[in-house]
């Protein structure tokens, strides 16, 4: 880019988009459920509500469970989540999504900004980009900790402001429509990857800027994108 070239930003979700934690995240529900002796969701039920924040979550699977039962719930999910994923030399961080590290080294080179806005707490969140040696690539997080839940926008809004750029010159990249929805909201574009938890139905009726079936096709599409928007 050139020194008159605006900033340009990638915000991208977290679970589902460049990490696959489904098997951590449903079991870990189902654990906090159980642990009040409630009937566990099933793993669909669990998917759906992925992208979420913990406690917008637990309501949407059961409305009924709400004040202190609620936050023992969370508390069970916490604690199942951290025995799963472990810590230190016995550490087994959630797998990068196929095509994530490549993703993000090309858009770094091409001089976009990264950043992301995720319903995983900010623990979860440092966790697993140290684990993977990702933590430095991002220049906002944001969580589920700073933030009202998706589809608010302001985890989207203060990313933005975080990084410099403007909303014209941003995108949210996410894999479920509550990202969608988000970016609808701040007035940002979208693009929808079909490698999470949403179904690509789901993802079409948010309506985003582009669907995408594999990594190797963001290049193209998020260029495409901001040309559209300096014409």
């Amino acid at each position: 880019m050139t020194g008159d070239s605006p900033l340009r930003l990638a915000v991208f979700d977290l679970d589902g988009t460049l990490v696959d934690s489904q098997h951590t995240i449903i079991s870990s529900i189902r654990a906090g459920f159980e642990s009040e002796g409630l009937m566990p969701p099933e793993p669909a039920v669990v998917r759906s509500v992925i992208g979420m924040s913990l406690d917008a979550a637990i309501e949407r699977i059961n409305p009924d469970v709400r004040g202190l039962q609620a936050q023992r719930v969370a508390a069970g999910f916490k604690h199942h989540a951290d025995a799963a994923q472990g810590r230190g030399d016995n550490a087994r961080p959630e797998p990068l999504m196929p095509g994530t590290r490549g993703a993000l080294d090309r858009l770094e080179s091409a001089g976009v900004l990264l950043a992301i806005a995720t319903g995983k707490g900010r623990g979860g969140l440092i966790s697993v980009l140290e684990a993977h040696g990702l933590l430095s690539r991002f220049v906002s997080l944001q969580s589920a900790d700073d933030a009202p839940g998706k589809p608010n926008p302001t985890m989207l809004r203060r990313a933005i402001a975080e990084s410099g750029a403007e909303e014209r010159d941003s995108v949210m990249i996410g894999d479920t429509v509550f990202d969608l929805q988000m970016a609808h909201n701040a007035g940002v574009k979208s693009i929808a990857v079909t490698w999470g938890y949403h179904q690509v139905e789901q993802l079409r009726s948010a309506r985003p800027y582009a669907v995408i079936n594999h990594f190797k096709e963001l290049d193209d599409v998020i260029e495409n994108m901001f040309d559209q928007t300096t014409e």
